[in-house]
């Protein structure tokens, strides 16, 4: 899956800022979430339009950009 499939930017949107597709949810509440201690859980529980899998997703495609980029 690709990043475009799972994140979406759109300048009426929230002003650009990317979220996740089909909601209004900005990736950056699933990041600020998690660093403040919050669990996937509560986090699925509190935002119900996001979806499992595409949380899921967006989690390993940043695993996966930072181990580039360490590389």
């Amino acid at each position: 899956m690709d990043v475009h499939d799972l994140i979406v930017s759109n300048p009426d949107l929230l002003g650009g800022e990317p979220c996740f597709r089909g909601t209004r949810v900005p990736v950056a509440t699933l990041f600020d979430n998690l660093a403040d201690g919050v669990g996937l859980e509560e986090i699925l529980a509190e935002w119900p339009s996001l979806n499992r899998a595409d949380v899921v997703a967006v989690l390993a495609l940043a695993g996966q950009y930072v181990r580039r980029a360490a590389a």
